[in-house]
């Protein structure tokens, strides 16, 4: 799919992952809409940046754990682009606490912005994208959701679910020649992993990752824009890690 002059929905993309994103498809000569849950400093810098590059932007305010406000930015984001070609669910954070640690709220909370969200933007989005003959949904997991990480226990069942997720909206949309993929972040260099121990960085760096770095959020925004362009390619989760997952010890 040649993405000049098409429109982009990035939830969450006012920093991080989802910034990079914004930032990669406006390069492209996509149009972009981000949502925040405020207008804050982050979010006037992306507008900023996006207009540089001669790309319209706007910012949608809202919460994606509200199906009601999910299908509002959809619509939002489609009339104020005048269409709507790609939705990236980038939204979410860290949900900290093992199985008698974390409480039942943090635990519907991490199912409400990761995976709840991806059912309500979908069907809110998808009769906007199949106007055009073609489009594509493309979900953030974790490499989180593949192996096990003590004392995150509900972060990690939610992004676990993306993939089957992804391979379900795959089969079902691909008649309407929406792909939908999904991409798993290893340790990427973002305020998602700030809060990290030295002693835990150098176990990263020395021993569980084989390319002994940290991932850019711009290495994830180049696939996540690869598997909007591409397109053979549904259904499908790939893993942008450093080789983390690829080690059995």
């Amino acid at each position: 799919m040649i993405l000049h002059g098409k429109a982009v929905l990035i939830t969450g993309g006012t920093r991080g992952i989802g910034a990079a994103t914004a930032l990669a498809f406006a390069k492209e000569g996509a149009d972009i809409a981000i949502t925040s849950r405020h207008i804050d400093d982050d979010a006037q810098r992306m507008l900023r940046e996006i207009e540089k590059l001669g790309r319209e932007c706007v910012v949608l305010t809202g919460d994606c754990a509200s199906p009601a406000q999910c299908s509002h930015l959809v619509d939002e984001a489609a009339k104020e682009l005048r269409r709507l070609d790609v939705l990236v669910h980038s939204a979410g954070g860290a949900v900290p606490g093992g199985l008698f640690e974390v409480t039942t709220e943090a635990w519907n909370a991490a199912f409400d912005v990761h995976v709840h969200a991806v059912f309500h933007l979908s069907r809110a989005a998808v009769p906007h994208i199949r106007k055009h003959k073609e489009g594509a949904i493309i979900l953030i997991s974790s490499t989180a959701g593949k192996l096990g990480v003590m004392g995150s226990i509900a972060y990690q069942a939610a992004k676990g679910a993306l993939p089957q997720l992804t391979r379900a909206l795959a089969r079902e949309l691909a008649a309407d020649n929406i792909r939908v993929n999904c991409v798993a972040p290893g340790v990427i260099r973002t305020k998602f992993h700030e809060n990290m121990s030295e002693a835990q960085k150098k176990l990263n760096l020395e021993h569980r990752i084989p390319l002994a770095r940290e991932g850019t959020p711009k290495q994830v925004a180049d696939v996540i824009v690869m598997l909007a362009k591409n397109d053979y390619i549904t259904g499908d989760t790939l893993t942008v890690d450093g080789g983390l997952t690829s080690r059995i010890a």
